[in-house]
């Protein structure tokens, strides 16, 4: 990706206030980054390759035909770019990766060194270093 491309990142099955507080926790480690809302099956099929990055919900909120933020990723990885599952539960976490995600971080760690550099690493940015 070049440095004039804007990145863009999906929060797929977020509810507004989560959204909202990752929205501001992801702007802070990738300034100037579009993100937006992903809020059903539909817009996340119609978008999906518009994306640089996915960041999915354990539990998916919106219109979706299953809540299972893991099940959506396994179906639909491949091909695509990069979908990291955003959970407290490091167990989610590895099978999220186990089904095709890089990994990801929990939304208690949304401001967190690591989760900066599991969004860096997943971009491709390699900044591995806290500049802020």
């Amino acid at each position: 990706m070049s440095s004039e491309q804007t990145t863009r990142i999906a929060l797929v099955g977020h509810c507004g206030p989560d959204a909202y507080a990752l929205k501001s926790a992801v702007m802070g480690f990738v300034p100037g980054a579009s993100i937006e809302l992903v809020g059903s099956q539909q817009d996340f099929q119609d978008r999906v390759a518009q994306f640089d990055l996915h960041l999915v919900n354990r539990v998916l909120d919106g219109s979706f035909p299953n809540t299972s933020g893991i099940d959506l990723i396994a179906r639909h990885h491949a091909d695509h770019p990069p979908m990291m599952l955003i959970s407290n539960y490091p167990e989610s976490l590895q099978e999220a990766v186990e089904a095709g995600a890089v990994m990801g971080f929990g939304k208690r760690a949304m401001r967190s060194e690591e989760a900066r550099i599991a969004l860096h690493n997943a971009l491709g940015t390699a900044n591995t270093t806290n500049e802020g």
